[in-house]
């Protein structure tokens, strides 16, 4: 169950920040109260999950594939440059996710 609040705590947080880009500053109202509501939902399934996660794999997955799908959904949907600069810190993300959800001494 706690697996489940984190991946709603990720979509919520992917949702706020491109809820944000569509407010344009705070400018349009609907994006940016749908963004205030993500970003409130995103942090409610998180404290929800932190209370059986451990809290460092909890936050490098949350901050983690919401920073990638961030980045992601920059790239397809606002048509921002994809670079080698992009690549190697979207990798470094990933590689550091993956190293903390190894077993302990492995």
């Amino acid at each position: 169950m706690a697996y489940l609040l984190l991946a709603g705590a990720i979509i919520s947080e992917i949702v706020g920040s491109s809820m944000l880009k569509m407010s344009a500053g705070f400018t349009k109202l609907i994006p940016g109260v749908m963004a205030i509501m993500s970003y409130g939902a995103s942090f409610y399934f998180l404290a929800l999950a932190l209370k059986e996660l451990p809290m460092g794999l909890t936050y490098a997955l949350w901050a983690g594939i919401g920073t990638v799908m961030t980045v992601m959904i920059g790239i397809v949907f606002w048509k921002e440059q994809f670079s080698i600069q992009t690549f190697v810190g979207v990798a470094a993300i990933v590689i550091g996710v993956v190293v903390l959800n190894m077993p302990q001494g492995a």
